[in-house]
């Protein structure tokens, strides 16, 4: 009988499906099933979705590799390994030292006040850009781990595995399993320790956990016991530091969308370590503590709707929510149905936040699209019986289907607009974005790389 490989079938889906060429996005936090994704037994309108993984793989590969050692400012460890970052929302005042004259940047950092403004990212702070390498490093290990296991291509668990080889293990490069320096408040008598709020900087550790272990559970033979063993001694050392260390602590406690975080990458360090009963017994005690009062009767999350960016941080900590559940299920557990202390749980926070626009944000950001991939998981899991869910993306993003997340938020509906219907032309809706010629030259070149592999 003929049969046609998994990497040919998303090829020639791909093909007959040229607009699902999407532009990269990043998504705030996520963990995919690895057993799902390694079944291969995905639905038959998911084609859209694997053949943006695949690009979006591709796409995010030329760019690396990435290593913490890249920064222009040595710690003051004096250790160019330890992983450093700037507070993003303080601010220097040097006219408070009645200064009138531009200072240099060192001179401002030492000795200019510094204070908060809530949600408006100082844009010096990507000078050290250890946060944004990380995060990069984060994406293009999961979405080329993701690949791999759609297709066993070789060259995307290749570089799945070279990426985090550099960041973490290779001695030349590998990152000190620490955050003391994090999310550093510079200013006079300052700087010389991060906040706790750094802690959030490897947030995104889910992703890279969900990428070993698609990788580790696959037999990836690009996946050895030698960098296994060397992930198992990093995360083990990070996982004392992060359960000892006074910073870390106080994120361990933080009420809001910090202490969400803190519990999903403790579990994600655990399950790369093989300690799946402390990582389960992680996302027990944020479940049973933290998580008890961040959602009121109505759904609303208080802590996130307290700051200047509302709709940023409700979408942000639904997604830490769910991210921990996901986790949960992973390792049996099952909290998707689980209420706080006011009777309201995650799909109660989601529908809340559904009814809020985007320009409820004082700063005036709109970013709509932070709501996608959690509607799209909570239709997933809770059903969508009158198509709540899929009307409210069908209606600002008639492409989603072909989103990445689509593929693993299953089932659910792709509204009609995978298969063709009359009066809708998908060339037409690319083309109305002036991205349809340069789509089609990056899908074709994919698809060319896909083929010759």
């Amino acid at each position: 009988m003929f049969t046609i490989s998994p990497s040919i079938f998303v090829a020639l889906w791909a093909i007959s499906s040229i607009l699902t060429c999407r532009a990269f996005t990043s998504y705030a936090n996520e963990f995919v099933n690895p057993n799902y994704m390694l079944a291969r037994k995905y639905p038959g309108n998911t084609g859209g979705a694997q053949f943006s993984i695949l690009k979006w793989a591709d796409q995010l590969a030329v760019q690396g590799p990435w290593t913490v050692i890249d920064k222009p400012v040595v710690p003051p460890s004096g250790d160019i390994h330890d992983y450093m970052s700037w507070s993003p929302y303080s601010w220097p005042n040097c006219a408070a030292l009645g200064n009138t004259s531009e200072l240099p940047l060192p001179e401002v950092w030492s000795t200019c006040p510094y204070y908060l403004r809530d949600g408006i990212f100082n844009p010096d702070v990507r000078m050290i850009n250890n946060t944004g390498h990380f995060n990069a490093m984060a994406d293009a290990v999961w979405m080329n781990a993701l690949a791999w296991s759609m297709t066993g291509i070789p060259r995307y668990s290749i570089n799945a595995a070279n990426f985090i080889n550099i960041w973490f293990i290779q001695n030349s490069t590998a990152m000190n399993p620490n955050l003391v320096y994090s999310q550093m408040r510079r200013g006079p008598g300052k700087g010389q320790l991060g906040a706790h709020t750094g802690e959030l900087d490897l947030k995104c550790m889910a992703k890279v956990a969900n990428a070993i272990l698609i990788l580790r559970n696959g037999n990836s033979p690009h996946w050895t016991q030698e960098l296994d063993a060397g992930m198992v001694d990093w995360c083990n050392r990070f996982i004392s530091w992060f359960t000892s260390y006074w910073i870390a602590l106080e994120e361990a406690i933080a009420k809001n969308n910090h202490g969400s975080f803190y519990y999903s990458q403790l579990a994600s360090h655990q399950m790369i370590a093989h300690d799946y009963d402390g990582a389960r017994a992680t996302i027990r005690t944020y479940f049973s503590t933290i998580y008890m009062n961040q959602i009121t009767s109505t759904g609303e999350q208080p802590l996130e709707a307290r700051r200047t960016r509302p709709y940023h941080y409700r979408a942000y900590n639904v997604i830490a929510m769910m991210t921990n559940a996901r986790i949960g299920s992973y390792l049996g557990l099952d909290y998707w149905n689980y209420t706080g202390a006011e009777g309201a749980g995650i799909q109660d926070a989601l529908d809340f936040a559904m009814t809020i626009p985007p320009t409820d944000d004082p700063l005036g950001h709109r970013q709509p699209a932070e709501l996608y991939q959690p509607v799209a998981g909570v239709a997933s899991q809770y059903g969508d019986p009158d198509g709540k869910y899929a009307s409210f993306l069908s209606q600002i993003d008639q492409r989603y289907p072909s989103a990445p997340y689509f593929l693993w938020c299953q089932p659910f509906s792709e509204s009609g607009l995978v298969a063709a219907r009359p009066g809708y032309s998908p060339s037409r809706d690319v083309a109305s974005e002036a991205r349809a010629p340069l789509a089609a030259v990056l899908c074709i070149a994919v698809l060319l790389g896909i083929c010759l592999s």
